[in-house]
């Protein structure tokens, strides 16, 4: 498989908020190295740009199948292999420090890399269908960024339930367990999340984000796992 040269990932900004999509819809949106540097990219534009509120989704209707097999395994490798895990933990660092409210909008499915990007979102929007699942240990694989986000957004007890057990988790459960803001049809996910969005970024300036800084302080856990938020 030859690489694309389209981007991987692409930032648009809004009237005091801004969209940070993965734009693979070909592949569903899996996740390659140029992937998270053009996420990087993406969000230090719309924080240049002064969104407050950003909406992370997926392009084609679904959000994330995870990383990218084929193009993992390819011959030669690519050049990216060599700093990929340095960059994605980088990107997840930048999102777990953005001061801005992000709303995930999670259609169809985030599996395994695409979970941790769902469980990185302040506010989740899930589709009825929709499911999350954290697969790598049935893969044999660590997942160090799900078990951060897990370990910031739920008790142990529910971390481990979602990690060792490697199982789809439904869009209802999210919601019982306290990880998904909102449970809607399907054909709705992307106007419930967008108007979800419209409406936090017409607050009054600093207020969202400084009740998110304060979560972070009380959240020592989450310092531990990324490093102390900006």
């Amino acid at each position: 498989m030859t690489e694309t040269l389209e981007p991987a990932a692409r930032a648009e900004l809004h009237d005091g908020w801004g969209e940070l999509i993965l734009s693979r819809p070909g592949r569903k949106n899996a996740i390659t190295g140029p992937m998270a540097a053009d996420l990087r990219a993406g969000l230090a534009d719309l924080l240049a740009a002064k969104a407050r509120v950003i909406l992370l989704r997926g392009e084609g209707g679904a959000f994330c199948s995870g990383l990218d097999l084929d193009e993992f395994g390819a011959q030669p490798p690519r050049a990216w292999r060599a700093t990929f895990t340095q960059d994605w933990a980088a990107f997840h660092r930048d999102l777990y420090a953005c001061p801005a409210t992000i709303v995930g909008a999670l259609e169809r499915f985030a599996i395994n890399g695409g979970a941790a990007l769902a469980l990185a979102c302040d506010l989740l929007v899930a589709g009825e269908g929709a499911w999350l699942m954290v697969g790598e240990a049935a893969l044999g694989m660590a997942a160090p960024m799900n078990l951060a986000w897990l370990r910031l957004r739920a008790t142990e007890s529910t971390a481990a339930q979602i990690a060792l057990g490697a199982a789809r988790v439904p869009a209802g459960d999210l919601m019982r367990l306290g990880l998904a803001y909102k449970v809607t049809p399907d054909a709705a996910v992307l106007d419930e999340a967008r108007a979800l969005v419209a409406r936090l970024a017409g607050f009054p300036e600093g207020g969202l984000a400084g009740i998110k800084a304060g979560l972070r302080r009380s959240s020592p856990a989450g310092d531990a796992l990324f490093g102390p938020a900006a």
